[in-house]
């Protein structure tokens, strides 16, 4: 069975990533993109579902002994698993190199002291495992074939076949360095030139030292924003510049629930937030490709503007269901696709202008055609920001009039007015000025509570909603304003435990009232619960911060660092009381709020001493 969430580290090759746990079993990993089906899927199933592990006989037949310890090659995406057994030590190194054809996984056992015995167990399964490929020999590899997809094992280990396996006994000595390279390719393909491990693994460890020089930051928390930017580049589709959620789909915000999402695609209102991290960490390159995937997605006509995309832009994300898949923790249904994508969700217009107002500020000049495109999504949004809608939390149940997405409404408007105003940009600043301040009179007048001194998460609803903790951010009202402050009380009172951890919403039963309210049951047409959202947790963080409780901030985001697992990496949610991570993972949606907030602490920092450099 697949071991916690936090039990997984990460590699890739910027194309796509693969999850190996702490027990050396690789557990997923889609090739040859981010969202192609899954070679190895048993992170949501068992090992019949795929795998390649890699580990001690001992942890084989005593799972949780010998006990391994890990850790990535200093600032890189390389891991190290260390094995230490009663006749001696060996360590696993696991990473994936950068494409030059056909993308691989290199698995290198090194011999570190006395002898290791070990077991390698292969288990190849295409089409999110449902698929035994037809596995034979050739060319002194192990080759898998189905369909259109062939894998080819390089290995001088003797694996052997049991039953729809493939398993090997092999002993490494001090000094020794058994090297194995899993590679993909079409199966109508000739084999693709074969990858030296060795001088991959060299080129590998140069490159993250080449992409980290931009970086200047050194203040008190290096560490974490170093791992968050990797992660960040990890996620990345390089060939197109767009930046996934995260590389799985279907892990849980509730083991045994049905909240089980697709995130492999890329979300628009990830995008302003993401390059804020990019551009303030020194990553311009990286910034503008972001950018660019941005442009070339949302081209077109503004009322076909989606909340995600695929990683090339691709806008047909259909949703449906693997029931071959028993799901994680038997978590089901697993979903493969986001039907998401068709939601209605009036707050990206928003993201969209504030996003184009940054890279305007910070010198990344726009495509021409999304100044076109801006006047278009303003006229648009004129139209229907008086609507309902799913917000961002893409809920599933009825359309509400929620607040987040007006305020973000507000912020277009705004950001327009602020790109004429700042930049030049033609376009009628009156009109847009006038429809600013209308969405602003309704938004305090229908969204705020005067009896409890808080803004709410809809229209005539009682319930509170997280993404209220951005209303300073985006500028809507500063941060001492009594609204302001009562609303982040109201949400530490009302979605934090005593820890600070955040739940977004309440997931009871609604308790709105009036015209668009969506009725009566599930806030978001869903049963069951969910976890502290990790990104809320950071703005939280923030939000303190900005309102003036600087060391309360402080302690608040140095608990959430503690929450990260031994390498670093964060998922959607945490459960505080089984003390597990939820959701899928690693999360780009974290990771982006966690280097915001390390900077603005430092930054703000009084009587430390300040290190950083943006």
């Amino acid at each position: 069975m697949p071991g916690r969430i936090e039990d997984y580290a990460l590699v890739g090759d910027l194309l796509t990533a693969a999850l190996i746990g702490r027990d050396g079993s690789l557990d997923w990993l889609c090739l040859p993109r981010f969202d192609s089906p899954a070679c190895f899927a048993a992170l949501l199933g068992d090992e019949n579902n795929g795998r390649w592990r890699i580990a001690p006989v001992a942890a084989y037949d005593s799972p949780g002994a010998p006990a391994a310890t890990r850790r990535y090659r200093g600032d890189s995406l390389v891991l190290e698993t260390e094995w230490e057994t009663d006749t001696g030590r060996a360590t696993v190194v696991d990473f994936m190199p950068r494409r030059d054809g056909a993308p691989s996984v290199v698995r290198v056992v090194e011999g570190v002291s006395g002898t290791v015995d070990l077991r390698m167990d292969l288990r190849l399964r295409f089409e999110y495992g449902s698929v035994v490929p037809w596995m034979h020999r050739e060319h002194g590899q192990l080759t898998g074939v189905a369909g259109p997809e062939a894998v080819r094992l390089s290995t001088p280990v003797p694996l052997a076949a049991h039953g729809h396996a493939h398993t090997a006994d092999f002993t490494v000595t001090a000094g020794e360095r058994i090297p194995s390279v899993l590679t993909w390719q079409p199966s109508h393909l000739p084999a693709p030139a074969p990858v030296d491990p060795f001088e991959a693994l060299r080129r590998t460890e140069e490159y993250w030292s080449r992409w980290l020089e931009p970086f200047t930051y050194d203040g008190t928390y290096r560490e974490a924003v170093v791992r968050s930017l990797i992660t960040l580049k990890a996620l990345t589709y390089e060939p197109t510049g767009g930046i996934v959620a995260a590389p799985t789909t279907s892990l849980p915000e509730q083991p045994g629930g049905v909240r089980n999402w697709d995130y492999r695609y890329c979300w628009l209102r990830d995008a302003g937030m993401t390059l804020e991290a990019l551009l303030r960490s020194g990553f311009t390159a990286e910034a503008d490709a972001w950018r660019g995937w941005l442009e070339r997605a949302v081209a077109g006509r503004p009322q076909d503007i989606q909340i995600m995309y695929g990683i090339g832009g691709e806008r047909r994300l259909t949703e449906w269901t693997a029931d071959w898949l028993p799901g994680y923790e038997g978590s089901r249904p697993v979903r493969i696709g986001n039907g998401a994508a068709l939601q209605q969700q009036l707050d990206v217009p928003g993201e969209l202008m504030d996003t184009l107002a940054l890279t305007l500020s910070s010198g990344l000049r726009p495509q021409r055609h999304l100044v076109a495109l801006q006047r278009a999504v303003l006229d648009h949004l004129e139209k229907v920001w008086s609507r309902p809608d799913q917000g961002l939390w893409e809920m599933r149940g009825e359309p509400r009039h929620h607040v987040h997405s007006k305020v973000m409404c507000w912020v277009a408007f705004d950001r327009a007015v602020r790109l004429a105003e700042d930049h030049g940009r033609p376009g009628p600043v009156a009109h847009w000025r006038e429809i600013r301040d209308r969405i602003h009179r309704e938004v305090c007048e229908r969204g705020f509570d005067p009896a409890r001194g808080t803004f709410t998460q809809s229209y005539g609803s009682r319930a509170l909603d997280a993404a209220l903790l951005l209303i300073p951010r985006t500028g809507f009202l500063p941060p001492d304003d009594p609204r302001v402050t009562g609303t982040v009380a109201a949400v530490e009172r009302e979605l934090a435990n005593g820890d600070g951890l955040v739940r977004r919403y309440s997931t009871g039963p609604s308790t709105s009232t009036g015209a668009g309210s969506g009725g009566s049951g599930s806030t978001d047409g869903l049963t069951g619960g969910e976890g502290a959202f990790l990104a809320c947790s950071f703005w939280l963080a923030d939000a303190l911060r900005l309102t003036g409780r600087e060391e309360e901030a402080r302690a608040l985001f140095e608990r959430l660092l503690l929450l990260r697992n031994d390498v670093g990496l964060l998922a959607e949610e945490y459960d505080p009381v089984a003390g597990r991570q939820l959701g899928n993972f690693p999360q780009a949606f974290t990771h982006v709020p966690l280097i915001r907030a390390a900077y603005e602490l430092d930054r703000h920092a009084t009587g430390r001493p300040r290190k950083l450099v943006l």
